[in-house]
């Protein structure tokens, strides 16, 4: 019983559940934000460049510059609401952790 009483103050000091449930919205954010870039950025890009694949249809070679491009467009947007929610939730104020 001790074991489990443990077990819980472990979880309630370390923030578990919040870094679980962080992880899955992380997971479902990307996905949405792959969408966005597939679905609307790369036909964007496309019409822009006159090309109906896109970014897909950058390719320098067998080098393919465009799926490169995609998935850097991802990132900085995943990375710029992170940053955003990190800022409105003021966690960079978060009193520390006990030692």
């Amino acid at each position: 019983m001790l074991f489990i009483y443990e077990f819980i103050i472990f979880i309630r000091e370390q923030g578990v559940v919040g870094l679980a449930i962080g992880f899955i919205l992380g997971s479902s954010i990307g996905k949405v934000v792959s969408s966005l870039v597939q679905d609307i950025i790369q036909p964007a890009i496309g019409l822009l460049v006159g090309s109906t694949d896109g970014l897909n249809a950058w390719q320098l070679g067998p080098i393919m510059l465009g799926n490169f491009l995609s998935s850097l467009i991802d990132f900085v947007i995943i990375a710029f609401l992170i940053f955003i929610t990190f800022k409105i939730l003021r966690l960079d104020r978060m009193e520390k952790k006990k030692s």
